[in-house]
This record gives C-alpha cells, structure tokens and sequence, in this order.
C-alpha cells in the first residue's frame, strides 16, 4: 500500500504539469530602422496577451487561470478578435520599452495581421506592428517589455552584422547600435547557446527528463547507461543537425506523441527486461531521431544566426548533452547509496538516516514551493522536488529490505519505471486526443 501511495503521487505530480509541450512560446520581433522610425514586426501568441496571462507564470496556457478568456479569444475570427486587441493596445503599449540613446520613446500601431480560426486546439500566430521615433542623431536603442509578456527575441534587420538577441521575461536589451555591428562573433554565439539547449532539457524539458531517467533505471551498471546514452546522443544530434539547416521537417502533431510513446516503451523495458537488450541500442537511436526533432523545434521557435550557424547550433546540442548529463548525475546522486546496499555494502543504518532526512527535507521543500508557487524558469518546483522525494522513500524501503533478491530493482526502478510509463502514456494520450 506505501508503494502504491508514493507511486500515485509521483503520476499526478508528473501527469498534471505537461499537457502540451512547448505551448508557451517567445515571441519573435524584427527591428528595422526607415526614414526616422524604427519598425517593428512581432510574431506572437496574441490572445495570450489580451487574456491577461502572465507567461512567467505558466508553461501551458490551459493551466492558467484566465484559460478561458484565452479559448474565448481563441475562437473570435479575425476581425472580432482585431477589435478586441484595439481596446487592449494602450495597455501594452504602455508596458513596451524603447529607449533611443536613454530616453523612452512612445510607440505607436501600425497594423496587426490575425489569421483565420482554424483549429483552436493550436496557437495562432498573428502578427503585429508598432513603431517609434529615433531622434536625429540617435546612435542606440534599447528594447524590452513586461515580465508578464514573456520572453522576447529581437532581430534587427536591414544592417551589416544585426544584432541578435534572446531576451528573458522583463529583461531589456543591452544597446544595440542602430548602424549595425553587433552581431555576436562565433565563440560567443556557441557560449550563448549553450544555456539555451541546457534550459530545453532542465528544467523546460520534462518529456526528455523522463526519457533519460527511463535509460538510467534499465540497470545500475554503467555499460547499459553508456550504450543507450551513446546512441541517443548521436541519433539526436543527426536530426537537430538536419531539421535546423532545413533538410527534414516533421509536424510537432505527429513528434510530440511520438515522444511520448518512446518513454512508455522504455519504462515498460525496464519493467520486463533485467538489462541491456541486443536491440536497446537501436530502439533508443530510433527514438534519438525523435527526440532530435523535438529539439530542433525549439531552435525554429525563434531561429538560428544566420551568420553564425553552426557555433549556435553546436553550443545548443552541447546545453542538450550537459542537461541530460545533470538528469543522470542527479539521479544517481539519488540512488547511490541504496544501490551500494544492495550490492553488499554494510551501511544500511546510515543509508536509512540518509534516506530518511533526504526524503523529510524533499518532501517539505516540495510542500513550501507548492504553497507558495515558487517556479524555475516559468516550471513549478514541485515537479522536481515532489518525485524526488518519493524516490527517496522508495530507496529507504530498499534498503531497509536489502536481503531480499533484488530488493533495488523491485523496489526503486521497477516502480520509478511503471510511474515514468503511466505519465508517457498520459502524455501520448494527451497529445492525441485533446
């Protein structure tokens, strides 16, 4: 009944907090300076706005609390929509910053393109224009909005060597001078990127954490781990290399689901397997290709330098490798110990007060962040901390029965393994259907 208890808790903490991956996305600005004005064109998740969502607050808009004003929005057709964001306009336009050489200049509307209704399961990505003065003379600008408005990437355009950025939620951006010139060099686009690939894995990339924490629980020696790990890791570098130079391009519909499917094969794997398969290998590499599309289409959110290509796209595969590197560490920092007592190590009573503290402090940690809402890059901290903690519970139990055959992997991967496939075919579900 306690396995079944902490199993339970470890679904609905996981199940609860992904339904579609990737919903919350930056929005992307084109900068261009014409006859005194500067012009800019972003591409964005409109309705999100005029609801009121706060972006840094949720990763799925579903999940927030002005959801439905969002689908109601969702469903307007353009031009119902359109008069909606008119009376919306003076209130974001108040909270958008560009400042010319220090001082803040007023922006103004020019348009704003929405698409048809279509499908209102997806986002519709309208596009809005809005420009602001440059005074005589003026050298620089700085550019940002409000927190609530979410990240932001400006693009500058029509200039030798544009300016590139990825700005955070209410971030501003450093000066970017209106000649030209800023382009970031190779090393620093590949140093850029890196925190970029690292962040679509921890804390953004739940499925992928799932998938990875999958291949670890297969066995607790490190030969399976470094096979399937190898594999992934080529496999999905080859499809990031491709979908991001253009050569291969599958819709997130069909991926995402497909994603999700890779975790329930993996975890029920290790569920009837007692190690490393002839066939592993290639499963996980085809999975790997998966994967790499799901990656890529992080980098199409909001594009690649054009001149400097590929130091991006190798410092983002690099953030990926370190991010899934982190997963494993962190993991087998969780189950060390039980793992030496399982194998014969005579530290039971310590790895009992161990486990006991460890799972105490979890456990509570997970408790304040759901009371207060603490969040790590817009995904709530419990999601980390509530399984974590559970995990330590199930370690104390597996050494408290350490003479028993087996006693870690009935007890510690077995379960972790059946949880990891309730939340994938939750999510393949999920992806499918609603």
């Amino acid at each position: 009944m306690a396995l079944a208890r902490l199993l339970s808790s470890l679904v609905l903490v996981l199940a609860g907090h992904v339904a579609v991956a990737h919903e919350v996305l930056p929005s992307i600005a084109d900068m261009t300076q014409t006859d005194g004005l500067l012009d800019f064109e972003i591409r964005l998740n409109l309705e999100s706005f005029v609801a009121g969502i706060d972006m840094t607050a949720v990763t799925d808009t579903n999940a927030a609390p002005e959801a439905a004003s969002y689908d109601e929005l969702r469903a307007m057709d353009p031009t119902a929509f359109e008069a909606a964001f008119l009376q919306f306009w003076p209130q974001m336009a108040d909270q958008i910053t560009v400042r010319v050489d220090g001082v803040d200049q007023q922006v103004t509307l020019k348009g704003v393109t929405i698409p048809a209704v279509g499908d209102v399961a997806v986002i519709r990505a309208s596009n809005l224009q809005f420009s602001a003065p440059v005074p005589e003379g003026g050298k620089s600008v700085q550019v940002g909005w409000a927190s609530k408005f979410g990240t932001l990437v400006i693009r500058q355009q029509g200039v030798d060597q544009p300016y590139d950025g990825f700005l955070e939620a209410g971030a501003l951006s450093d000066p970017i001078t209106l000649a030209g010139g800023d382009q970031a060099g190779p090393v620093a686009t590949f140093f850029n990127y890196i925190p970029v690939g690292f962040d679509h894995i921890v804390p953004k990339g739940l499925d992928h954490i799932l998938f990875v924490l999958g291949l670890f629980f297969l066995s607790t020696q490190l030969g399976p781990l470094l096979w399937q790990v190898s594999a992934f890791t080529v496999a999905h570098t080859i499809t990031l290399a491709l979908a991001a130079l253009g050569y291969v391009s599958v819709p997130a519909a069909i991926v995402e689901p497909l994603i999700a499917a890779s975790i329930v094969f993996v975890a029920v794997e290790n569920i009837v397997l007692h190690g490393l398969s002839p066939w592993r290998p290639f499963i996980v590499f085809g999975f790997g290709l998966l994967h790499g599309l799901g990656f890529a289409s992080v980098l199409g959110q909001f594009g690649l330098p054009p001149g400097a290509f590929v130091p991006a796209l190798i410092g983002f595969n690099i953030g990926v490798e370190l991010g899934q590197l982190f997963v494993i560490s962190i993991a087998f920092f969780c189950i060390w110990q039980a793992v030496r007592v399982d194998e014969g190590a005579n530290e039971q009573g310590r790895a009992k007060w161990l486990y006991a503290a460890l799972a105490v402090v979890a456990a509570g940690l997970a408790l304040l962040a759901w009371q207060t809402g603490g969040v790590v890059d817009d995904v709530p901290l419990y999601v980390f901390l509530g399984p974590m903690a559970a995990l330590f519970v199930l370690c104390w139990i597996s050494v408290k029965n350490r003479d028993q055959i087996e006693a870690f992997r009935r007890i510690v991967a077995t379960p972790a393994s059946v949880a990891i496939a309730i939340v994938g075919a939750y999510w393949f579900v999920q992806r499918v259907f609603f």
